[in-house]
């Protein structure tokens, strides 16, 4: 099928654009799987007992892209990371509105040996918003990096997502943990 390769997205993504609505019908469920394997990595780094699952933070994302002024995705790529982008927001709002309800909302993403965080070391999905933020100030590529490959799963292999050479996703990387690091330990 043609519609579902990179290109047939960026196609109807640039119909949408123009204003087609049957072209958003056509690329909802070309995309859907991707986004709900997305929602899903986000889950996993959540507490145990979340409310939330995969379906619903999709739909809540979809929801908020519709809602948008513009929609001008270049490309797949942009989707999903806007998408991406999207679901962090809900997910940090949800534990937001968690903590206001319930004092000390609790822990509820663990950073683990595969991105170079200690295991046991469960962030408050707050703090770690907060120092996501706060690095997207001093150097907003390192931020993205961090997002695209805690919370999208993007490999160092595949940093030609965001235009730059393995060695550099894996120099920022590197910078970016332990200023991550840094600056969580000093919230807790």
């Amino acid at each position: 099928m043609a519609q579902s390769s990179p290109s047939g997205v960026t196609e109807l993504l640039v119909k949408w654009r123009a204003g087609d609505e049957q072209a958003l019908e056509a690329l909802v469920p070309l995309v859907y799987a991707e986004l709900r394997r997305l929602a899903h990595r986000y889950l996993r780094h959540e507490r145990p007992n979340h409310t939330l699952e995969s379906a619903a933070l999709v739909n809540e994302a979809y929801l908020r892209l519709l809602k948008q002024e513009t929609h001008e995705f270049e490309n797949r790529v942009h989707l999903f990371a806007i998408s991406t982008q999207l679901m962090r927001q809900i997910l940090v709002e949800y534990a937001r509105l968690r903590k206001a309800a319930k004092r000390d909302g609790g822990r509820a993403i663990t950073l683990d040996d595969k991105i170079g965080f200690v295991k046991t070391k469960s962030v408050d999905p707050v703090a770690l918003d907060s120092a996501l933020d706060g690095l997207s100030q001093l150097d907003p590529r390192q931020s993205r990096i961090v997002e695209l490959r805690f919370f999208g799963g993007l490999s160092v292999e595949n940093s030609v997502v965001l235009g730059i050479s393995p060695a550099s996703v894996k120099r920022d990387w590197a910078t970016a943990k332990v200023w991550l690091h840094h600056e969580i330990s000093r919230a807790a």
